[in-house]
């Protein structure tokens, strides 16, 4: 089982970043569940999103101590570092979050992500590279049949978009840290 938190700031791709797990899940015939949660002000405000990828039928949405967390911020990093499951993975955007966990019994994983997307001249897709660089680490789903099911999941009128979030994803998953 897996159960994965994002968490940043409203406006980061929080919630498209859990959808797209969500979505390589159930075209993977897995159990999956996709719970946003956000504060009142959404951009700028608090997001997070529970995400639960499993072969067996899954009983709550909440993820409360994750296997996974994917922080793009430092109030997230502070708020769910301690909540990940020994043995668990942590990925941080280095570029928003100066702090290093002391925890010694997670695999812990820094990637500047919003600095890369800025480089990179694709402002805003933090959250693939992000996305890229947690398929490195945690083997949930292979690169290119996660990369198919996102393109999929583009509507033809934002087809535009398919090259950007393929650099991104590419971005992440090439990240040596």
């Amino acid at each position: 089982m897996y159960n994965i938190l994002l968490a940043g700031f409203g406006g980061q791709g929080i919630l498209f970043a859990g959808k797209q797990l969500a979505n390589a899940g159930m075209k993977a015939g897995k159990e999956v569940s996709w719970l946003p949660s956000y504060g009142p002000e959404m951009r700028g405000g608090t997001a997070n999103c529970s995400v639960i990828i499993d072969e067996q039928p899954i009983g709550s949405p909440l993820v409360t101590t994750p296997r996974v967390l994917l922080a793009m911020n430092l109030p997230s990093f502070k708020k769910f570092e301690n909540k990940v499951l020994p043995g668990g993975i942590i990925i941080c955007d280095s570029s928003l979050i100066p702090a290093k966990t002391a925890r010694t019994d997670v695999s812990a994983y820094y990637i500047p992500a919003t600095v890369m997307a800025s480089e990179h001249g694709i402002e805003g897709m933090a959250n693939v590279i992000m996305l890229g660089h947690f398929l490195k680490v945690c083997h949930l789903f292979a690169y290119d049949y996660f990369e198919q099911a996102m393109i999929s999941s583009i509507p033809p009128k934002r087809e535009k978009l398919i090259e950007v979030n393929k650099k991104a994803l590419s971005l992440g998953y090439h990240y040596a840290e």
